[in-house]
């Protein structure tokens, strides 16, 4: 699973004096097109100051309702392959920008609002957000606790601004709750793993307000200038320089039907439809719903061996409820089971004569009185050759794509693969050629007129990770994550065989439209 929000409200704030008369603590920027991020140490004059400092902080917030939609269905916040990154473009464009600083972000204790100004040049438009006012509602505003929203402290204590550490009772006790993203050149782009705050403030132990963006402390009160740390926000023309967070999980579904072997751990999968949609399995007398763990067993028989598992409703969720209508169990049978299989072999004596063996599967009820789903599963030895360093011959097609996508389409595109160095056996009438099984296969979209890689490579937690099932291989491509009006094209990346490559699958080209 990979996909990307857009902000739903930004800006910067500031104090920032203006032709030596005031400071522009009540303006606001909420249209701009970039969020700025300085400090500036004695370069201004101002009555009754010395050596003023004036800064500014970004303030930028996500709508997270599409992620917590998903934590009761297929993701699992609480999974190591979680992971949620605040991304932001650097606009300065060779303009001189601070180098060696680092920028802090602190989840927002308060609530603001984004407002309608622009000018960032006199800081003349004035509205809520602002350096003194965080949000305006029934003709009252709504003040930061000390200006600048800077007033940080424990999380759940009152009248603070940002949160800076906090207990999440997670076993970890009081932690931080702030990220550092550390510049060099100055001018990098910005990449944050905001994963801890994200999973907390969808649980509800952190409020939902969005995050502050700033140079750390140690760097807003020293005695240097820093100007300026410029990425583009969300009303930016370019929409491929608006902040972005983006979420990544492996919720593959990997089903072993046509690729199960004896001695490894494997996953048989049924799904069950009513009207053409997902549903849960009723039965009994009073038809009821057929849910949760082990709530039906399988059974694997031929000849005198009969091997019961049991089988749960699948589930990837935060609250580890179940999807609808997928089931699943796991096993593995060792090659050297020694239950006799026809009264005088013993399974181990039939697997080694012939390398595989199919097995009827039957899924039913717990009490074996009801019968759910009748078909066969083939358990091979693991594919073992003399040494080679020769990989195989493989050639992939996507067999769905269309040329088209709506802006809001979730769109699942299969893989077809097959080994072109074997060739097919002879025969009078037409058949179809099954898909042969890559376990590990790993999708990118790139736009096609520009090559720039838009959505990459999701190695470290199979972000982006191909699922399998018995027709082959598929995987997920939520459409609002790419830029409407642009084209694409789609690369692959196969490990087969302890071999990599990257398959451009050049047949395809897709544009997405409002």
């Amino acid at each position: 699973m990979y996909f990307v929000l857009t902000a739903s409200s930004d800006a910067y704030i500031t104090d920032k004096i203006i032709n030596s008369n005031f400071r522009a603590t009540d303006a606001n920027t909420g249209l701009a097109g970039t969020l700025d991020i300085f400090k500036l140490y004695d370069e201004s004059v101002l009555s009754g100051s010395t050596e003023p400092v004036e800064v500014s902080r970004a303030l930028i917030k996500f709508d997270l309702s599409r992620i917590h939609s998903l934590t009761g269905t297929r993701l699992n916040m609480a999974a190591s392959s979680f992971k949620c990154f605040l991304e932001m473009s650097d606009i300065m464009g060779g303009q001189a920008t601070p180098s060696n600083f680092t920028l802090r972000l602190y989840p927002l204790s308060k609530s603001f609002d984004e407002g309608i100004g622009k000018d960032v040049a006199s800081f003349g438009d004035l509205d809520a957000v602002n350096f003194t006012t965080s949000s305006y509602s029934n003709g009252t505003n709504s003040v930061w606790n000390i200006s600048g929203a800077a007033a940080q402290g424990l999380l759940g204590v009152d009248n603070i601004d940002i949160i800076s550490s906090g207990n999440l009772n997670d076993g970890s006790g009081v932690q931080n709750l702030f990220v550092d993203k550390s510049f060099v050149r100055g001018n990098e782009d910005l990449s944050m793993d905001v994963t801890t705050i994200v999973s907390a403030t969808i649980a509800g132990q952190i409020p939902h307000h969005g995050f502050r963006i700033s140079f750390k402390n140690s760097e807003e009160h020293d005695n240097k200038t820093r100007f300026v740390k410029r990425f583009g926000s969300r009303h930016v023309s370019n929409p491929k320089f608006r902040p972005r967070l983006v979420v990544s999980y492996d919720d593959r579904i990997v089903d072993a039907h046509n690729n199960l072997y004896f001695d490894l751990s494997g996953s048989l999968f049924l799904n069950n439809y009513r009207y053409g949609q997902l549903a849960n399995i009723r039965s009994g007398s009073s038809l009821s719903s057929v849910v949760g763990a082990n709530c039906m067993y399988v059974t694997l028989k031929t000849g005198s061996f009969s091997k019961v598992l049991t089988a749960s409703q699948h589930t990837g969720s935060t609250t580890g409820a179940g999807m609808t209508g997928i089931y699943s169990t796991s096993f593995a049978i060792p090659s050297n089971d020694t239950t006799k299989f026809d009264g005088t072999s013993s399974l181990k004596n039939y697997v080694e004569k012939s390398g595989s063996i199919t097995f009827d599967e039957i899924w039913g009820s717990t009490d074996s009185t009801v019968g759910y789903f009748t078909g066969s599963v083939n358990i091979m030895l693991a594919p073992r050759t003399a040494f080679t360093a020769t990989p195989r011959k493989l050639d992939f097609r996507i067999t769905n794509a269309k040329s088209k996508y709506r802006f809001d389409e979730r769109a699942k595109l299969r893989v077809f693969a097959r080994d072109t160095s074997v060739s097919p056996a002879s025969v009078k009438t037409p058949i179809v050629l099954k898909s042969i099984t890559v376990d590990e296969m790993y999708y990118r979209i790139k736009d096609a007129h520009s090559g720039d890689v838009v959505i990459p490579f999701k190695r470290d937690n199979n972000g982006t990770r191909a699922s399998i099932d018995q027709d082959g291989m598929h995987f997920e491509v939520y459409m609002d994550s790419l830029f409407k009006g642009r084209t694409y094209t789609i690369d692959l990346l196969i490990v087969d065989r302890d071999v990599e490559l990257i398959e451009e699958i050049s047949s395809v080209r897709f544009r997405v439209d409002a």
